[in-house]
C-alpha cells in the first residue's frame, strides 16, 4: 500500500479575488510562504519518501522546502498541472458571468460535460493525474509521499479514485483550503480516504 500526502498550494495574488488560475504562472504572496513553511515543519517529521509536485511555481514553491526539511529531492511532474481554464483564466466569475453568460450557467450546473470555454475536460485530467498516482504507487509500494499540486485537478482526481460522480466534484469537495492536508492510501488498486482537508499541525488554530 501506498499513502499520498495530497496538499493545494499555498496561497496566490490571484487568491484574494478569487481569480481562476489554470495554468498562468501566478505567484505565491507571503502568507502562501508561511504556509509552505508550516508545510515543511509538519514534512519534516512525517516519515515521507518521495515529494512531487506540479511544475507551475506556486506549487513547486510550495513543495520544496517539505522536501528540504526531510532531505529528498522534490520531483516535478506535468500530469500534476492544474487544469487549463480556457476562457476563464484569469478572469472571477463575475467577469466570466459578464462575458458568457450561458456557458457559465452551464458550467454551474455540470462543471464537466460544459466546462469552461476552450478549457481542458476534466476527465483528462482526472486520468492523467490518477495515471501520475498509479506509477508512483508502483514505485513505491510501501511509500508515503507528499504531491503539491492544484484545487481542481486534486478535486477532480480525489472523485475519480473514489467512485465519485465527475459532476459532483464541486458539489462533494467544495473547497481545498492553501497548505491543508488530505490523506488517501491506494491498496491493490482501491483507493481509501483517510482525511481531508486538515491543517498542517503547525497552522492549526490555538486551543483556548
Amino acid at each position: 500500500m501506498t499513502d499520498f500526502l495530497l496538499v493545494r498550494h499555498g496561497e496566490t495574488v490571484w487568491h484574494a479575488e478569487n481569480r481562476y488560475a489554470g495554468r498562468t504562472d501566478v505567484p505565491l504572496t507571503d502568507r502562501g510562504r508561511e504556509q509552505a513553511a508550516a508545510l515543511a515543519a509538519w514534512a519534516a517529521t512525517a516519515g515521507l519518501t518521495a515529494v512531487r509536485s506540479s511544475p507551475l511555481s506556486r506549487a513547486r514553491l510550495t513543495a520544496a522546502p517539505a522536501a528540504a526539511a526531510c532531505g529528498l529531492a522534490a520531483g516535478t511532474d506535468e500530469r500534476l498541472s492544474e487544469l487549463d481554464f480556457g476562457q476563464g483564466e484569469g478572469l472571477t466569475r463575475e467577469e466570466m458571468r459578464r462575458r458568457f453568460p450561458e456557458r457559465l450557467a452551464a458550467f454551474l450546473t455540470d462543471p464537466v460535460e460544459h466546462h469552461l470555454p476552450d478549457g481542458e475536460d476534466p476527465r483528462l485530467a482526472a486520468e492523467r493525474a490518477a495515471d501520475c498516482l498509479a506509477e508512483l504507487a508502483r514505485e513505491q509500494p510501501r511509500g508515503r509521499i507528499l504531491v503539491v499540486a492544484h484545487s481542481t485537478l486534486l478535486r477532480v482526481l480525489l472523485c475519480r479514485l473514489l467512485g465519485i460522480p465527475l459532476a459532483d466534484y464541486r458539489r462533494v469537495f467544495p473547497l481545498l483550503h492553501n497548505g491543508a492536508l488530505t490523506e488517501i492510501r491506494i491498496e491493490d488498486g482501491r483507493t481509501a480516504l483517510l482525511s481531508f482537508n486538515t491543517p498542517a499541525p503547525s497552522q492549526a488554530p490555538a486551543l483556548h
